[in-house]
């Protein structure tokens, strides 16, 4: 054989040694016997927090970069923030956070902060936040040495890209670290592409497809909550469900028989419900997660749909986590963005590419829009038929149609919304809407954002309200949180 002709079969066996591949995707464990009282789930770390009366939610949205800068400003601000309670004690307002939910962008960071705690403030922005982390996930897909691996059955871009967060970040950390941390509950989530409904990294909905969560690395939730469809594959889990003897808490037995919609959970019904279906894994033994945004793109829909079912709970006798809560402080956390165009100013219409990106973006933005709303909807509402229960009229009336008609839980709900829309400088507010949805960003653009979040807390009616409601004042306000 001529010396080019060998070397040319010797390339195309190597060629083809590399295609044929040799990765395996994580594979998650099974469980023989579901207990309500194990693993990553609200109802067993809530004890940790005491019985407390503010419960204080964050919830992160998506955006790629430019949500893991926005919703890191908002915990940068919460660290470096004191109140002064009533009675003289200082409260570092990190501190009092009790849950953190995430989607795809928003899921790094608060991951990343469940694992650190407060260390994360030294090293976040120099690991991922100022990182071309974008550049680096190209880098790993066009390198030849990958290509069988990608190539590998069930081992696609999104399991690549999982290797590439534990490196930078995650240090092949699982759920199990979470669980023996101290920190809020983190609640990451994804979508479930065939059914269209979310998937909530918790050992509740584990329970339901009998795995343990605690084997799972964050960086695949991580991977899976922001694996956007076409451009990353699926994250893929094995289904075990109907074999471990899953038992639902206590507080959602009342729906889990109701086939109608009812009023106010009807949603939140039909959430369990789909979390029910999982359990059918004979026809089901496989769950393919993609970008959480696709279903929730303000990880919202959980916190609204447990409100609902506090609200048709109350009377009722039933005991649920939220009881001990008399203050129910959301902050929602939006960098969904609305870039301007000038496609109206010329007859020629926009190309494919830019109709088809703000068809998919456009009904995202709306219903976080629809989703925040409602939420204020539901705080207002709250707050009158707790005015009507305690007016004197009521108490003289005896009909209990009247009486059952207004019962509604006795929390106040608080709404602070951290969004680009509410910064009241225009220039930075066209800045920050400027900023794609990507995995890289100038330094800048990250420095901006943070400092915006401050920036729109500090100014924020509903915040100085709370801060004045629980008789407390600002002690340490931010460094600064003007635009730099």
């Amino acid at each position: 054989m001529k010396p080019l002709h060998r070397l040319l079969c010797l390339s195309l066996v190597s060629i083809l040694l590399l295609l044929t591949g040799c990765a395996t995707r994580p594979v998650n464990p099974p469980i023989k016997q579901a207990d309500p009282e194990y693993g990553y789930r609200y109802e067993t770390r809530e004890p940790q927090t005491g019985d407390r009366e503010n419960l204080l939610i964050l919830a992160f949205s998506g955006g790629g970069m430019r949500a893991a800068a926005f919703s890191y400003g908002v915990l940068e601000f919460l660290n470096r923030t004191e109140v002064v309670g009533p009675k003289g004690n200082k409260i570092k307002l990190i501190d009092e956070v009790d849950i953190i939910t995430g989607v795809s962008g928003g899921s790094f960071t608060a991951l990343a902060y469940g694992l650190y705690g407060e260390q994360l403030f030294n090293q976040y922005e120099k690991r991922f936040l100022k990182r071309d982390v974008q550049g680096e996930l190209i880098a790993r897909f066009v390198n030849p040495v990958n290509w069988g691996d990608l190539w590998s059955n069930g081992w696609g871009r999104s399991e690549m890209a999982a290797a590439l967060y534990d490196d930078i970040l995650f240090n092949d950390a699982t759920f199990g670290d979470l669980e023996r941390g101290k920190g809020p509950m983190i609640l990451a989530s994804a979508t479930d592409i065939s059914t269209g409904s979310r998937f909530i990294f918790s050992q509740r909905i584990f329970d339901g497809i009998c795995s343990d969560l605690n084997d799972v690395k964050l960086s695949r939730a991580a991977a899976a909550s922001s694996a956007v469809p076409v451009v990353l594959s699926p994250i893929t889990f094995n289904n075990y469900g109907g074999t471990c003897n899953r038992q639902i808490p206590d507080w959602t037995k009342p729906f889990e028989n109701i086939t109608a919609p009812s009023r106010p959970a009807a949603r939140a019904i039909r959430s369990l419900k789909n979390d029910a279906a999982l359990e059918d894994s004979a026809n089901r033994p496989y769950l393919h997660l993609v970008d959480g945004g696709v279903s929730d793109n303000i990880a919202m829909r959980s916190v609204l749909e447990s409100l609902e079912m506090l609200q048709a709970l109350a009377g009722s006798g039933v005991k649920t986590p939220l009881d001990h809560a008399r203050r129910i402080i959301v902050f929602v956390v939006n960098s969904v963005s609305t870039p301007s165009t000038n496609w109206d100013k010329s007859a020629t219409p926009p190309g494919t590419l830019d109709v088809l990106l703000k068809a998919a973006g456009t009904p995202i933005d709306h219903y976080s829009f629809e989703a925040v709303e409602q939420l204020k909807d539901m705080a207002a509402q709250w707050e009158s038929l707790k005015l009507i229960r305690n007016s004197a009229v009521m108490k003289t009336n005896k009909n209990p149609a009247i009486a059952a008609a207004v019962q509604g839980p006795d929390a106040q709900i608080y709404v602070v919304d951290v969004s680009f829309p509410v910064l009241k400088d225009k220039a930075e507010r066209d800045y920050l809407n400027q900023q794609p949805t990507s995995f890289v960003l100038p330094d800048e653009a990250v420095d901006r954002l943070r400092a915006a979040a401050g920036q729109i807390i500090i100014e924020s009616p509903d915040f100085q309200r709370l801060i004045k409601d629980v008789h407390a004042e600002l002690v340490t306000l931010p460094e600064s949180v003007k635009t730099p």
